[in-house]
């Protein structure tokens, strides 16, 4: 019988043990060049993390973007995707300590171009510890996750979570209702299902009934309260948030239903005296500016007011991009919506693309009017089929300005 301490992932409904997962990555490194840089772009979750601990192992930063397309760094880079992990198919991890960048992670791209950040082990592990120690309450759960690894919400949660021996994660990346209970159903007791706002609602939708879980964690969009609570009463779990970046990772936690204030990761600060604010963590090697502007309390917590470039202010009333868009979300027959500038004019009304097959433009226009001020109305508002989200449920601002241009022709 397996020590539920050691399997670090489940593979088809079995557990793969951290000795035999570390002698496969072992065999691979074996195999891997060590002169260059190598693109992750694995879709399993067995070989993405067989991919990144053998990098590791020879001493290679691993290059995570969405795609092959965002590598921009001029780096040489040997490409490792599933295929390549199963042909190519020396010493434990690498040192986890090591001041050495192990890793570049590549922002979404939601507000400008994919930048890469370089991050050593100790950058990723840190925070991880700190995170789960506030979502996981003791336990040691099995995770079955619908974000990609690449993203880092994904790659801490999918991942370095499951390499530092807090988790175990299923190797599947479940996309609809169904196949995410019957991934969770192949995992036992305690389970967690990470996933993101767009996905926790077509699951609520559904209706489908679930495994017991232990909690469901969510990061890469806001939560509506109203849909955490949904979620809470039908799988009977908490709904808890991360709110991290590219740039520092994880950064703070909050149950969503018990209200607005997160609370910051243990042995982190946030500087608002200088603008932009910045986090002081020890895990960072100096304090990063972060692109949201917030209120800070006692203890370590603080009130999300919003991005710097989302606030609009207009006739001395304030709101942001986030909040409309949230008020469209929670319109009845709305399936998803984003609300957005579409230019850089920071005197443009923001513009809205909605997805709301059952609606017509004017019932939808009617109905937020209800909702919100006349003065942040947007103005186009279009119907669209689908809005053209990443993997890990963000919408890059270039997509989504072509798509607004798309509609309005």
């Amino acid at each position: 019988m397996n020590d539920a301490a050691s399997i670090i992932v489940w593979r088809a409904g079995q557990p793969v043990s951290r000795a035999q997962f570390e002698a496969e990555a072992r065999q691979l490194a074996a195999a891997l060049p060590k002169d260059c840089a190598l693109l992750n772009l694995c879709q399993d979750r067995y070989r993405f993390l067989l991919a990144l601990a053998a990098a590791g192992m020879v001493g290679s930063r691993s290059l995570l973007p969405a795609s092959s397309d965002a590598v921009a760094d001029g780096q040489a880079a040997f490409r490792l995707d599933d295929a390549a992990v199963d042909a190519l198919r020396a010493d434990a991890f690498g040192d986890f300590r090591s001041a050495e960048p192990a890793v570049n992670v590549y922002t979404s791209g939601s507000s400008g171009q994919p930048q890469a950040h370089p991050k050593t082990w100790p950058m990723l592990i840190e925070p991880a510890r700190r995170a789960a120690a506030r979502l996981f309450e003791g336990a040691r759960p099995n995770v079955v996750a619908t974000v990609p690894s690449q993203h880092m919400y994904g790659l801490e949660t999918t991942a370095i979570w499951a390499l530092a021996g807090l988790t175990a994660i299923h190797d599947s990346r479940p996309f609809y209702p169904q196949d995410i209970a019957v991934a969770l159903a192949e995992i036992p007791a305690p389970r967690l299902l990470v996933t993101v706002p767009l996905h926790l609602r077509a699951l609520v939708a559904a209706g489908i009934a679930l495994p017991a879980l232990h909690g469901i964690v969510c990061a890469t969009a806001p939560l509506a309260e109203t849909l955490a609570a949904e979620a809470e009463a039908q799988f009977g779990c908490p709904v808890r948030e991360i709110y991290g970046c590219t740039e520092a990772a994880s950064v703070a936690t909050r149950r969503t239903t018990v209200g607005p204030i997160w609370t910051l990761h243990a042995d982190t600060q946030l500087d608002c005296a200088s603008q932009p604010a910045r986090l002081i963590a020890p895990w960072l090697p100096e304090p990063v500016p972060l692109h949201d502007q917030f209120e800070v309390q006692d203890n370590g917590r603080f009130s999300l007011l919003g991005r710097s470039g989302d606030l609009l202010k207009v006739g001395g009333k304030r709101t942001s991009l986030a909040e409309l868009t949230q008020n469209l979300l929670a319109l009845p027959g709305v399936v998803d919506a984003v609300v957005f500038m579409p230019d850089d004019d920071v005197a443009a009304r923001p513009a809205a693309l909605v997805v709301a097959p059952g609606l017509s433009t004017a019932e939808i226009r009617d109905q937020l009017a209800s909702r919100i001020d006349a003065l942040f109305l947007p103005r186009p508002l279009h119907r669209v089929e689908r809005l053209p989200r990443s993997d890990s449920g963000k919408l890059p601002l270039r997509d989504l300005r072509a798509l607004l241009a798309q509609a309005s022709s």
